[in-house]
């Protein structure tokens, strides 16, 4: 399957406008359409040659695309794909929303058929946001998580996949619900984890003398509190019932090292933090591997 000939693009902040710059790096680039809220923002990916032709609406961005990408907000995704559906008759619909439970919810509640829609998620980002924040590398040897429902068209599924394929993605396919639970886990707790210390310390009394003697591994940690917290409010709220159940077993680990700790549990103290460092390392290794080896 080939990449679609016209793709346009509805959204171009981080994802969008990344996705944007690394399908025209390639050697036969499609010819892209690009559509955002903020008129600048489409200007702006004119100018730097990131798309092709700029549109005023989703409908005129879907118009005439074989394939649309939504890059929006996780709350305003399931809209736009009923608008882009209606204008596309033919067109493949996709998105890269970080929670795919509940647009497929909304979805079905407004009886949208799902024969072109395929839910995508680029396991991938920065704290960084916006036009400017492109990066052409941004999906390379990053995993493009898509998932298809017994009713999705097989070679809307494909197509999809050759777009992320061709932006150097390995593409696989899992469960809306695992989705969610997997995401859950390795990127919704730990954003609530560093905005949430963040904000702890920034609440005490002493928080000039705290920033100010702040370590690398304070900026490495919370470095994604530096987030559009606007875009982390909507896909905190639209997951919470899964991330609730994460966030309730990370208290339980935590509620016990702070019970080792009052006890001065020499051993349990350890051996957590001997537990913690023996899996990061095997997180690490994984990570060394080619992406289709893992």
């Amino acid at each position: 399957m080939t990449v679609p000939a016209r793709i346009a693009i509805v959204g171009l902040g981080l994802i969008g406008a990344s996705l944007a710059r690394a399908l025209k790096a390639c050697t036969e680039a499609p010819y892209l359409i690009g559509c955002d809220q903020d008129a600048g923002s489409v200007e702006k990916a004119q100018a730097l040659g990131y798309i092709d032709q700029g549109a005023d609406s989703v409908t005129a961005a879907a118009r005439s695309a074989d394939c649309v990408v939504i890059a929006t907000p996780v709350r305003s995704i399931a809209a736009i794909v009923e608008e882009a559906l209606r204008a596309a008759p033919t067109g493949v619909v996709t998105d890269t929303g970080s929670v795919k439970g509940s647009i497929l919810l909304r979805l079905q509640e407004r009886g949208i058929p799902l024969t072109r829609f395929v839910p995508g998620h680029p396991v991938a980002g920065s704290e960084r946001f916006g036009v400017e924040a492109a990066d052409v590398e941004l999906f390379r040897n990053r995993r493009v998580i898509l998932t298809p429902q017994p009713s999705t068209d097989d070679d809307a599924t494909k197509a999809v996949e050759a777009l992320w394929q061709a932006v150097g993605a390995q593409v696989e396919q899992m469960g809306a619900a695992h989705h969610d639970e997997v995401l859950a886990a390795t990127s919704h707790l730990p954003h609530v984890l560093a905005y949430a210390l963040v904000d702890c310390l920034a609440g005490m009394e002493d928080r000039r003398e705290l920033f100010a003697y702040a370590a690398g591994g304070f900026r490495d940690f919370t470095r994604i509190a530096s987030s559009s917290p606007e875009m982390w409010r909507d896909i905190l709220l639209d997951n919470r019932e899964v991330l609730d159940g994460t966030i309730s077993a990370f208290e339980h680990t935590l509620a016990q090292l702070r019970s080792d700790l009052r006890n001065a549990d020499d051993e349990a103290v350890l051996a957590t933090l001997q537990r913690a460092r023996s899996a990061r390392e095997r997180f690490l290794s994984l990570l060394e591997h080619a992406p289709n080896e893992v």
